[in-house]
């Protein structure tokens, strides 16, 4: 498996506006081959925002990067550079192969 991170330094007072920007998206995830599993994360909060990560499980590597190569990924992403006021910076994108798994 492969997991897909991007972390977001969401402006403070901005966070309920960020949550509801990944509630209404049409993210295209459930077309797309390999896709697993989907998480937005709240972390912790500093002086001048809050961290989030947005977290996706792939059935492997391959899986993630042909989703980041579709035409279901540019119809997610259409609208991100709109969404610039609420957060600090760049995302953060964290890549990571899954080398144990268990309970």
């Amino acid at each position: 498996m492969f997991i897909a991170m991007n972390r977001f330094q969401v402006a403070k007072g901005s966070e309920e506006e960020f949550e509801q920007v990944w509630a209404e998206r049409d993210s295209q995830l459930d077309k797309v081959a390999g896709f697993v599993e989907f998480h937005l994360l709240r972390g912790p909060e500093a002086e001048d925002h809050t961290l989030f990560a947005s977290h996706t499980i792939w059935k492997d590597r391959a899986a993630f990067e042909d989703w980041t190569k579709s035409e279901a990924f540019r119809r997610a992403h259409a609208g991100a550079g709109s969404r610039k006021a609420l957060y600090l910076g760049h995302p953060q994108f964290e890549g990571f192969e899954v080398v144990l798994e268990g309970n």
